[in-house]
């Protein structure tokens, strides 16, 4: 199990990813046109850079829904593989049988 405050501040990240989506995106817009002065540009640059960091797509870390792992995750069943293992083998994940020989 992954540390507790490790879990809640990537909720916390997901959360100001979902808040500030739509003005990050029309900031950007606005940095990348080159029909712009150079001087509109500049300006959204800036505020952008004002911008809460973790506001940041980039900045959320894949978690395991079950256990918080950071690492081993499938994003198709957002989970790790070994929170995968012990429901595919608990019968819990359809299509999914635990192969033995």
């Amino acid at each position: 199990m992954a540390k507790l405050s490790a879990v809640e501040k990537n909720k916390r990240r997901r959360n100001l990813v979902a808040r500030d989506a739509a003005k990050r995106a029309t900031l950007k817009a606005i940095t990348q046109d080159q029909k712009l002065p150079i001087e509109e540009r500049f300006r959204a640059t800036l505020k952008l850079a004002e911008m809460p960091r973790n506001g940041a797509k980039v900045r959320i870390r894949n978690r395991c829904e079950i256990t918080g792992r950071p690492r081993g995750f499938y994003r198709k069943l957002q989970m790790s593989r070994i929170a995968l293992r012990e429901f595919g083998s608990l019968g819990k994940v359809p299509g999914l049988v635990k192969s033995s020989w």
